[in-house]
């Protein structure tokens, strides 16, 4: 596409600058076969308009004018495997579509949803594109977030409970894109569990046990128990997903996820989180053996 739109713009500049030899031959006063030289200009320039248009009409397509095309049926669209959540930080929804369009402090920012504090959903980019929602970070193997996520933006001051309104609007709305796009429900984080160096979205107030009992994100069992001998929560926080290049943003991230507080050292109760999250499935219970039915008593003949 970059080779595209190169070869489109060259040519863009080429016919507005009027600098072909031939042509300006032309104007001088020229005759080709009895054919006045603005005639051929003109004829030139029509043709060249043509060549123009069928070079853009294929840059539109995403097709290469430098080669032969050859339907393929062996691609598909960009395939999301998780959904991040943000808050917005501004004073209204309003105010955060107008950011979300054009630009913040830092640079032009984009996010597929937007959820209002009135459970309002707005879309601003479609689902198979990439939105600059997530920025620099990773999750487990995930180092392109921005290619491998949907972005959804809260609402929110980050000061303020978020409303059962808009929680009820979001599960909708992750039923929705874990449905439609076949994204794992598990698969939904925290913009500060991808970037805890840099973020603390969507914060300690976050409902995340509210979430999970809607059947969206995870949550630790609370009868996985003590973890076991030589137990390494670190190595764990690593399996989980958390980037560890700065241990102490990684805690803060993960007790604001777990615990809804702030603090940057692990405690034992953090080590039985660890472990319940990490912890091998453990397999169902069998259930109860039937017992053995008994012999059934022969009815008797009643002879009257």
């Amino acid at each position: 596409m970059r080779q595209c739109g190169l070869l489109c713009e060259n040519a863009r500049r080429r016919t507005s600058g009027g600098g072909f030899v031939m042509l300006s031959a032309f104007s001088a006063g020229v005759r080709i076969a009895g054919v006045e030289a603005g005639s051929v200009r003109k004829a030139m320039r029509l043709a060249l308009a043509a060549a123009l248009v069928a070079l853009l009409s294929s840059c539109a397509t995403g097709r290469n004018p430098l080669a032969k095309w050859e339907r393929s049926r062996n691609f598909n669209e960009r395939q999301p495997m998780l959904i991040v959540l943000h808050y917005t930080t501004e004073e209204s929804a309003e105010k955060s579509l107008h950011t979300l369009k054009t630009a913040n402090s830092k640079g032009p920012v984009g996010v597929h949803y937007l959820l209002g504090r009135d459970g309002r959903i707005y879309q601003l980019v479609k689902d198979g594109k990439r939105a600059w929602h997530a920025g620099p970070g990773r999750w487990g193997t995930i180092t392109d977030v921005n290619s491998a996520s949907i972005g959804i933006e809260i609402d929110n001051s980050g000061h303020d409970p978020f409303p059962d309104v808009q929680i009820d609007s979001l599960i909708v709305l992750l039923r929705d894109l874990t449905t439609r796009l076949r994204i794992p429900p598990t698969q939904v984080i925290g913009h500060e569990d991808m970037a805890p160096t840099r973020k603390i979205d969507p914060g300690p107030l976050f409902p995340w046990k509210r979430l999970f009992d809607a059947g969206f994100g995870v949550w630790p069992d609370e009868s996985a128990g003590d973890p076991p001998p030589g137990f390494d929560p670190w190595l764990a926080m690593q399996a989980f997903g958390y980037p560890l290049e700065d241990r102490a943003a990684a805690v803060r991230a993960f007790h604001h996820r777990f615990r809804g507080m702030d603090g940057t050292e692990l405690d034992e109760h953090d080590l039985r989180i660890l472990y319940a999250l990490t912890r091998p499935p453990q397999p169902e219970p069998a259930p109860p053996a039937a017992e053995p039915a008994g012999l059934q008593p022969q009815q008797e003949n009643i002879v009257e």
